[in-house]
């Protein structure tokens, strides 16, 4: 039997998978596109960087894919995704790891994954408005992490050939380029979203790779409506 706190509820993802989320620790449309952009391959192991409640190592679960690992600073996310594993029977496919992606060297060994992914704070130090709860702080703006943290992190992480994916707002798009490609990660697929085909894009998803040679594609953008 999983206990749910106070504040959690079930997300019904599909008819197998049940995703808790809490106002603390949930997940958006964003989320969403980058865990279907990132979709691992066969055997290919995985890792979430600033996972929150687990979304996307919860949907790549669906995929025959090799080991996911699922890293987060905050142990009350790590905790609640710990139970939505446990509610799953998913134990067995994702491990939880408690940690500080800055500090790299002591996060997990070097060259260890195929793909990593993150959903990276959108706003700069001093930028947008500050949201009021701790942990959308962290996770919306770059007080404890950085978009240069992340990049040297999944740069660390990964094996050389390996993918990092992120999404970002567009008008960071230089900052992505220009941080990816100062950590020798090339990048090689990039993709806009947009809520119709009159709209302006609100996301941007890019894919690099570790060591890879310059030529990107651009694909046609995700149009939601």
């Amino acid at each position: 039997m999983i206990t749910l706190l106070p504040d959690e509820h079930l997300e019904q993802l599909d008819e197998t998978l049940q995703l808790i989320v809490s106002p603390a620790y949930t997940f958006t449309t964003d989320s969403l596109l980058l865990a279907a952009f990132s979709a691992p391959k066969q055997h290919e192991t995985a890792c979430d960087l600033g996972t929150g409640c687990g979304i996307l190592p919860l949907l790549w679960c669906r995929k025959e894919c090799g080991p996911i690992t699922a890293v987060d600073l905050q142990d009350a996310a790590c905790d609640q995704l710990l139970r939505t594993l446990a509610l799953n029977g998913l134990e067995d496919r994702v491990t939880v790891v408690h940690a500080d992606l800055r500090e790299k060297h002591q996060l997990l060994p070097a060259g260890s994954f195929d793909l990593i992914a993150m959903n990276p704070p959108y706003y700069a130090a001093g930028t947008g408005k500050q949201s009021q709860a701790d942990s959308d702080r962290q996770a919306k703006h770059e007080t404890t992490c950085t978009l240069q943290d992340a990049v040297a992190a999944a740069a660390w992480l990964l094996k050389n050939g390996g993918r990092f994916c992120l999404c970002q707002k567009p008008e960071r798009l230089t900052d992505v380029l220009c941080a990816l490609r100062a950590h020798r990660l090339e990048p090689k697929r990039l993709q806009f979203a947009a809520q119709n085909a009159q709209a302006a894009p609100f996301l941007v998803l890019v894919e690099a790779k570790r060591g890879g040679n310059p030529g990107l594609k651009v694909e046609a953008p995700l149009l939601l409506q």
